[in-house]
């Protein structure tokens, strides 16, 4: 299958130059949803993965059904004040100014395998600060997975010693 027939491309959003990929148009028709995660899990099942954690909120539509089909439990990723529990924060830069990314302090046990999981791979920004708050709790990233690589914004380099796997590569 392929599936950059399922992303809808929309130039100049969020900004003018950009060629936003929509996932919208993958994830509504049931049977290429389910094929992706179904290719995505048979690109990580080697990994031994304990859990998987996504960042907010794209990485929930693919780290959760990715983690459902491998039989693991999933770690959500959020914003900072959105998470009930005690937290820890990490912040990163973006092109056009900063943010930040929380996840609950008992999130991740000492030792476990962790898989991150979004999206897209862009310039890297959320992912190394996913990776980061996964290994501020003690967790061992394994890998990363995504939906899309935007491989001209080498964002892999972020990820320097990460297996990473993606189903779909723009370059």
């Amino acid at each position: 299958m392929n599936f950059k027939d399922y992303i809808r491309v929309i130039l100049d959003y969020p900004q003018p130059g950009i060629r936003f990929k929509d996932i919208t148009t993958l994830l509504k028709d049931g049977p290429a949803y389910r094929a992706a995660i179904e290719e995505m899990r048979k690109l990580v099942e080697h990994l031994q993965i304990d859990v998987i954690a996504g960042p907010e909120a794209r990485g929930f539509v693919v780290g959760a059904p990715l983690a459902l089909a491998l039989g693991v439990g999933f770690v959500p990723i959020r914003k900072p004040g959105k998470l009930p529990g005690e937290t820890i924060e990490a912040g990163y830069n973006l092109e056009y100014g900063k943010d930040s990314l929380a996840m609950h302090k008992d999130a991740i046990q000492p030792g476990q395998r962790v898989l991150i999981a979004d999206d897209l791979l862009a310039t890297g920004g959320t992912i190394a600060t996913s990776i980061d708050l996964v290994r501020q709790l003690g967790g061992e990233i394994v890998g990363a997975a995504f939906l899309i690589e935007l491989t001209y914004l080498t964002g892999r380099d972020k990820l320097d010693g990460i297996e990473v796997a993606s189903l779909i590569k723009y370059e």
